[in-house]
This record gives C-alpha cells, structure tokens and sequence, in this order.
C-alpha cells in the first residue's frame, strides 16, 4: 500500500471533509432520499433520481477520503531543516525571463491548491526543485513550454 505523503494542515482538511460529507450530507440526502419515495412512483421520480445520484457520488467520496487518510504519512513540516528542496519546503523563485517572483509550497496531489501557493508534489515544478538548492536554476518543462527560474530562498515553516 502506497503511502501518501501529506502535511499536518493537509491531513486535517480531509479530516474535516470526511466528518462533514459522513456526519451532515449523509443524513441530508438520506432524508431527501425518503423525501422524494414518499412521492410515490419511482421510476418517473426526478427528485429520488437526483438524490441517489447525490449519495452514490457522496459515498465515493466519503471512501475516497477513508482511503487516503488510511493512507497518509503525515510529515510535520516544522520539524524539517536543510538547504535542499523536499517535500513540505517553502521556495522562492524568480522567472529568468520575467523577473517575476513567485512563492510556492510544495505540497500532496491532495491538499494541491494554486490560488494559495501549494503546489503538488507530482507538478512539473515541483519535480524539477526537488534536490536543488537556494541559487540554483531549474529549467521545468511543462505543457505551457520551457522555463527558466532561479531559486532565491528555501524555508520550513
């Protein structure tokens, strides 16, 4: 079983996923469900239709969760030091062509989000700093085309 590496913040986020998709909408669409039956005729019922598409869909989510907390190998990020880049570091870089500076976490495919600077371990990017360090140029080449960047700093927070 192949473990999934995931940071403490990660792993509580699909804590709270799976609490909330377990503990509220399973009861929800369980009443929506019973709701909609007691309608009578099923088979030209949208309602019950449409709730057990919800619950087969929040079910594999539900499992899909359960599997990948069962799964995780959860690394304290705040614990880790080096100059090298591992999984859980904080690195600046600067586009070589730009001059455009950009901070990224790296991160699980999991817990992955753009928009707040994490990055997922699988991303070309990420893939091309790991083992580098502060001062050295990576060249990631993604579905966009090539790019050059220069790494200015590496942190554990």
């Amino acid at each position: 079983m192949e473990k999934i590496p995931m940071t403490p913040d990660g792993y509580k986020a699909l804590e709270k996923e799976l609490k909330m998709r377990s503990g509220e909408e399973r009861p929800r669409i369980i009443a929506a469900i019973s709701e909609a039956r007691a309608h009578g005729d099923l088979s030209e019922n949208a309602e019950y239709h449409a709730a057990k598409e919800q619950q087969s869909l929040n079910e594999g989510r539900i499992a899909e969760l359960e599997d990948k907390l069962g799964r995780a190998e959860v690394i304290d990020v705040s614990k880790m030091s080096g100059d090298k880049i591992k999984f859980g570091a904080t690195v600046t870089i600067v586009d070589e062509d730009t001059d455009e500076e950009k901070t990224y976490q790296i991160v699980g495919d999991m817990e992955a989000d753009l928009s707040k600077g994490k990055i997922s371990l699988s991303s070309p990017i990420a893939r091309a700093l790991i083992g580098k360090e502060a001062e050295d140029s990576v060249e990631v080449t993604a579905p966009g085309g090539s790019k050059s960047y220069e790494i200015l700093k590496v942190q554990y927070i």
